[in-house]
C-alpha cells in the first residue's frame, strides 16, 4: 500500500482541485479548503480521507491559524496545492481599486501566506513539495490580461524565489502554468463566452492538466508548462520579446 500523504489544497472547489482528487490515492489524507465546507463536503462524499474546511483566503490571521491548528493536528503536510484563484478579463481601465485588490489577495498573497507559512514547518521537517498553479498569462502577457497577468508574474517570481531557498532543506516548488482550462473559472474571466469561443482549439481539458500535476508529486520538477503551443511560445517570447508582444497582441492572445 503506498504510504499515507497528507495533501492540503485551497480553491477545492474548483473544477481543477476535483480532476486532482480523483488522480490521488484513496489512501492519501486530504485537507480540502474552500468558501463553504457544505460545497465541499457535497462535491467529496465520496472521498474517504477527507477534512473539509471553510475559510476565508483573504483573512492572513485565519491563515496562520489554520496552519498552526492543522500542525497541532496532523503534525505535518507532505504536499501543499495552492490552486485558490479567479481572473477577470478586461481593459485595465475597467478595475477599480477593489477589483484589484481582491484578486491579489485570492491569487497571490493568500498563495504567498500559505507558501512561507507551510514552507517554514517543511524546512524543519526536511521533507515536502508546495505546488503553485498559476497560468500562461503568468508568462506571456497579453490584451485584456492586466491584473490577472500580474498576480501570476508575482506567484511565478515568488515560487521560483523560493524554490532557491528551500531547496537546502530538501523541500520542492513546482509552479503549473496551465493555458486555458475548460473549467466553471471562465464563467467570471469570460462571462460573455466570446473568448472562450475564440479559443476552443486550445483548451486543455482538467482531467490532464491534474494526471500532470499529480505525476510530479514528491518530485523535483521546476515547472509544468502546459500546453506544448503556448510553452513554445513562452521561449520564442524571451527570444523576440519585440515581435512576441506584437504576436501576443494580434495572434496568441490566450489566457
Amino acid at each position: 500500500m503506498t504510504a499515507q500523504r497528507i495533501i492540503m489544497i485551497t480553491g477545492a472547489s474548483g473544477g481543477l482541485a476535483q480532476e486532482i482528487v480523483k488522480h490521488l490515492s484513496n489512501n492519501d489524507e486530504l485537507i480540502l479548503l474552500g468558501r463553504s465546507k457544505e460545497r465541499l463536503e457535497e462535491i467529496y462524499a465520496h472521498v474517504p480521507n477527507k477534512n473539509c474546511i471553510a475559510l476565508d483566503i483573504t483573512d492572513d490571521k485565519a491563515i496562520e491559524e489554520l496552519v498552526t491548528d492543522l500542525y497541532q493536528q496532523f503534525g505535518r503536510i507532505d504536499v501543499l496545492i495552492n490552486n485558490a484563484g479567479f481572473g477577470e478579463f478586461k481593459a485595465y481601465d475597467c478595475y477599480d481599486a477593489q477589483h484589484i485588490r481582491e484578486m491579489f489577495d485570492v491569487n497571490t498573497l493568500a498563495t504567498i501566506n500559505f507558501s512561507r507559512l507551510i514552507g517554514q514547518k517543511m524546512a524543519e521537517q526536511r521533507r515536502g513539495h508546495i505546488v503553485n498553479i498559476a497560468s500562461m498569462a503568468g508568462l506571456i502577457a497579453s490584451a485584456k490580461s492586466t491584473v490577472y497577468s500580474a498576480t501570476k508574474f508575482a506567484v511565478i517570481g515568488f515560487s521560483n524565489a523560493l524554490r532557491l531557498e528551500l531547496r537546502v532543506q530538501e523541500v520542492y516548488v513546482t509552479t503549473v502554468n496551465p493555458g486555458p482550462v475548460a473549467t466553471k473559472f471562465f464563467e467570471r474571466a469570460d462571462p460573455s463566452g466570446a473568448y472562450l469561443k475564440s479559443i476552443e482549439r486550445f483548451i486543455l481539458q482538467p482531467d490532464l492538466v491534474a494526471k500532470r500535476v499529480v505525476n510530479c508529486l514528491g518530485k523535483n520538477k521546476r515547472e509544468l508548462n502546459m500546453p506544448f503551443s503556448l510553452a513554445a511560445a513562452h521561449k520564442f517570447y524571451t527570444l523576440f520579446p519585440r515581435l512576441a508582444d506584437y504576436l501576443a497582441r494580434t495572434v496568441f492572445n490566450y489566457k
